[in-house]
Parts: C-alpha cells; structure tokens; sequence
C-alpha cells in the first residue's frame, strides 16, 4: 500500500507497507534510489514481516524540496516512517549511503530491534572529507555527470559479473537527476562523523558486504558494541540486485538472528 508520512521540516516522505508479522522490517535504498530497489526482498518476506519500502527525501516520490540537506534530517525521514507505522519491533535496513542515515535513525526509535547494513560502513575509522570528494568526485558530476556515471562510477559501484540490466537500470536511473542534485543529495554523507552514533548504538548491527572491497571489522567493532558481517561474493555494490536469490537466503537468516 501506498503511504506518506511527513519528517520534521514538512517533507512527504512516500513509503511502501506490505502488513504480514508483528516485526517491521524498514528498507532504506542508497544514493539516487527508490523503493523499487527492495522489489525481490518484498516478495520474498512478505508473508513472513511487515516490510516498508521508503523513499527519502529528494528520492523516488517524496518530496524534493528541502533546503537544508543534513545527515540528521535524512535519519528523521526514518523516524518519521518508523513512527507512523507504530511498530513495536523495528529492523532497519541500509544500503550504501543509508547505512550511515540508519545509524542516525536507531538513535531516534525506541522500538528498533536491530540494524542491517548492504555493503556499507565497512570501516567506520576510514572517513572522507568534503574537500577529499569534491576533489575526485564532485567535479566530475559538476562538469559531466553523464559521463560519471557512465565511465567513472561503474568502477567503484560494478565488478565484472554484476550482470548488464543491473548496470543499466542504475545508471538510467542516476540520469533521472542532475549533477548538482546528486551532488545535493550526497553532500551530507561527508559533513558528518557517524562514529558518534555508532558508539551510542545498542541493539546488534549485522551487515552483508559484497567481497569486492575488504571489511574492517576490528575498526567497526571499536564503536558498534555488537557488530558482525557475512560476505556475498562476485557481486558489486548492489546485491540485492544483483544476486537477488542468495542474497534474500543470507537476508532472511541475518534477520532471524537478530529475532
């Protein structure tokens, strides 16, 4: 069914809810996503979990009119979502620039059970400054965005067998929005030291990581009291897209560890 519930500076955040289960399980998509990214999770789960799909702000069909784009104001979106729904058991679920949102967002809802990051936060002691990102990144979505994305980007975000319509919905998707806006919209990832949040995180947070980089799990065992990860091997930044079936297997037994 489709909802909107509204975040504290008056933006309509759209959501998907799929009511089955006591526990809610609220699925944040990454940096230019949408609620369709979870498609293959909701079908797989929803018999078992009341699933959300949400769309931030400035994202999918929510609101983009906000002015002041803050990683605080992001994690508000969540709890806006978290509140309407008025669940008493909450897994929240984060993907690439929203792992570091959820963090923000556990702080704020007092029902959360547990934390799951996609292929996110794989060293919390690794921290990339504006300028750092203005400098590799930022001008190239600046003077070219198209090309970015298209030459530029699918290093960082695509192995060799993540399979072509996945590489091909994601850049399309990416061109939906100007440089400037991309750049609006991720800003607030750089601004922040999400290692705060961390340390005062007490439920457990499991992650899934795509073996393309290496996780640090001693670094983020320093903040997150109970951090542990499993690792879904030749796949890029996007499992869920790209390795729908095994990847929903390792989901589904993560969040029965954490019930």
């Amino acid at each position: 069914m489709e909802k909107y519930a509204v975040s504290s500076d008056g933006q309509k955040i759209h959501y998907r809810e799929s009511s089955k289960g006591n526990i809610s399980i609220i699925f944040v998509h990454g940096w230019l996503g949408n609620v369709d990214w979870w498609t293959d999770q909701v079908d797989y789960l929803k018999n078992q979990f009341n699933i959300i799909q949400m769309d931030l702000a400035g994202h999918g069909k929510s609101d983009k009119s906000r002015q002041n784009w803050t990683s605080d104001q992001y994690a508000e979106d969540i709890k806006a979502v978290a509140d309407q729904i008025q669940s008493q058991e909450i897994i929240l679920v984060g993907h690439s620039m929203s792992g570091a949102y959820v963090l923000e967002a556990a702080l704020k809802i007092p029902t959360l059970k547990g934390i799951i990051l996609i292929d996110t936060i794989k060293d919390l002691d690794e921290q990339y400054t504006e300028e750092v990102v203005e400098e590799f990144l930022f001008v190239n979505y600046r003077n070219d965005f198209r090309n970015a994305v298209e030459n530029i980007l699918p290093e960082y975000l695509f192995v060799e067998s993540t399979p072509a319509p996945v590489k091909e919905r994601v850049q399309h998707e990416f061109l939906q929005n100007t440089g400037e806006v991309a750049i609006e919209l991720l800003k607030p990832l750089y601004k922040t030291d999400f290692r705060k949040a961390a340390a005062q995180i007490k439920v457990p947070v499991r992650a899934i990581n795509s073996d393309a980089q290496p996780t640090n799990i001693d670094a983020n065992r320093k903040y997150l009291k109970d951090f542990d990860y499993v690792t879904i091997e030749g796949v890029g930044h996007y499992p869920m897209l790209e390795k729908p079936t095994e990847f929903n297997l390792i989901l589904e037994n993560v969040i029965k560890q954490l019930m």
